[in-house]
């Protein structure tokens, strides 16, 4: 077997779905092809997937560095996404969540937070904002070995200062 970046029993972030853990590495033939797959467990919800181990999005979890870059961005006071019709922000906010970037799911928290502040938010942006909220506070906690708790601890000060 081809070396792989991720091992069973790592941790990784597959975009839009979160942290999960690699439980298992098959091989299955596809199409006529033998085809090699990771078996993810979702942490969140406990969903196992199955993923090619090519190009697949699946990430490290994130670094010191990124974390520091990603509380910079939720410190922020500007709001990224201007578009005023709330289906338009929606599909904008959907793309930086689906992208699996750290720094970009926290501008959409970040922006939701700040507008929540302005309005009341839509059912969809509500939904989106506690998506993004649970993608950061899960790997966060990993990332700095703290729990789930310590940092929503710490969104509430940033947002309620």
């Amino acid at each position: 077997m081809e070396s792989l970046p991720f091992q069973v029993g790592d941790k990784a972030v597959y975009p839009a779905h979160g942290v999960a853990e690699v439980t298992g590495i098959e091989s299955h033939t596809v199409g006529g092809d033998k085809q090699t797959f990771y078996i993810l467990r979702i942490l969140d919800n406990g969903v196992k997937v199955m993923i090619p181990t090519g190009a697949n999005g699946l990430r490290e979890i994130m670094s010191k560095k990124e974390v520091q870059e990603v509380f910079g961005v939720l410190k922020e006071k500007e709001i990224s996404v201007e578009s005023t019709t709330w289906n338009r922000r929606y599909r904008e906010y959907k793309d930086k969540i689906d992208s699996g970037d750290p720094k970009q799911i926290a501008e959409v928290l970040r922006d939701l937070y700040l507008l929540k502040n302005d309005k009341d938010l839509s059912f969809g942006e509500r939904k989106m904002l506690d998506t993004a909220k649970s993608l950061l506070v899960k790997e966060l906690s990993i990332a700095r070995d703290m729990s789930e708790d310590q940092v929503e601890a710490e969104f509430v000060q940033i947002f309620h200062a």
